[in-house]
């Protein structure tokens, strides 16, 4: 799947004079690394914050980071500054409120004021939650249900991720913000590369807590303490969670197949990139996942900033479980080594970009 997407630059996050090797784990060395790597950016974003806002189109393939990236803006600029808008997330939440007599009530009346579409908002909500096979839930409804989404969020920058969700969609991305009066503030797509390896190795490796829920990855996200199940020949990780009592961490069903799972999606998301990164009269933000294996050597990036792989050791006499990092290394799309980025490397250059797309 080798498109426009493996042509992203490489950004430089090192600093000649920063020597510190901050854990990206720790919250607030994660505040003295943004400060140290693009701190005048960030002075820069937070005095535009105090009267602009903005929206930005995260545009990336399945599992490529979009919420912890925004996450981890809303962390660095404050929650009052930042919103996050999952378009799937929020189609699955209305799908399981709306038979309630009461919310569906409060969703039909603003629906009465805001949805215009081909088809009644009736039918619409029939085709949400599967009552009808006919008609296919309208791109209409969801940009009525989004516009709800931002009424509540307020004055905030909103990132939107899931739309626009297919080729269709993209004409009315273009005009989005008009259409749901989001005060004319700028709009930029932000276009993330993955390779398609790093995808499958988190899929086939993610597991959740099944008390609290909690997600966790065998391979690039580990808990303090793991086990063995003698049965399987397996190692599983226990929830650090202490409500949940060292609970055993399970696989989503269909994970172990990887990406083969959501090939069809994947393409259709490559599809989508490919079509967006041709427009013209938007600005576009380039963010990389993974960087070739030399970057460390080059001084492109710290070695803290790529991704370690967290390998499992057994005592077989104590049936102790010790968990230790090693570099890894992953194919990119073009089949060569490269490291898999950490997050807050590919914020920095988020960051470092909006400056730029915003002329601040």
């Amino acid at each position: 799947m080798k498109g426009p997407l493996t042509d992203f630059p490489v950004l430089k996050t090192t600093i000649p004079d920063v020597t510190k090797k901050f854990n990206l784990n720790d919250r607030n060395d994660r505040k003295e690394y943004f400060e140290a790597k693009v701190g005048p950016e960030i002075a820069k974003l937070r005095e535009y914050l105090k009267e602009n806002t903005f929206i930005a189109y995260l545009l990336g393939k399945k599992n490529s980071g979009k919420g912890t990236y925004t996450k981890l803006m809303a962390e660095i600029f404050g929650a009052d500054k930042i919103g996050h808008i999952s378009v799937g997330d929020l189609v699955r939440e209305t799908h399981k409120i709306i038979e309630d007599p009461k919310e569906r009530k409060i969703i039909t009346d603003y629906l009465e004021q805001h949805y215009r579409g081909y088809i009644s908002i009736d039918e619409a909500i029939d085709a949400l939650i599967g009552k009808s096979q006919k008609n296919l839930l309208p791109t209409e409804f969801i940009m009525a249900l989004v516009k709800r989404e931002i009424d509540k969020l307020g004055r905030k920058v909103i990132f939107l991720d899931g739309f626009p969700r297919d080729l269709d969609q993209v004409q009315y991305s273009l005009y989005f913000r008009d259409l749901v009066n989001y005060r004319l503030d700028p709009d930029i797509f932000v276009a993330i590369s993955i390779p398609l390896s790093v995808i499958d190795e988190r899929m086939r490796n993610r597991v959740v807590c099944p008390v609290c829920q909690a997600p966790r990855n065998l391979t690039t996200f580990p808990t303090k303490e793991a086990g063995y199940d003698e049965k399987t020949g397996k190692f599983f990780l226990k929830c650090d969670n202490p409500e949940c009592n060292g609970a055993r961490m399970v696989g989503k069903e269909g994970d172990n197949a990887g990406i083969e799972s959501i090939k069809d999606r994947l393409e259709l998301d490559e599809k989508l990139i490919t079509k967006v990164m041709s427009l013209h009269g938007i600005p576009k933000i380039l963010l990389r996942n993974a960087v070739p294996v030399n970057s460390i050597k080059d001084g492109i990036v710290d070695d803290y900033e790529i991704t370690p792989k967290y390998v499992f050791n057994r005592e077989e006499k104590t049936n102790k479980v010790t968990i230790t990092e090693e570099p890894w290394i992953v194919k990119d799309d073009e089949g060569l080594d490269s490291y898999s980025l950490l997050a807050p490397p590919v914020v920095v250059g988020l960051i470092k970009q909006l400056v730029k797309a915003l002329n601040l």
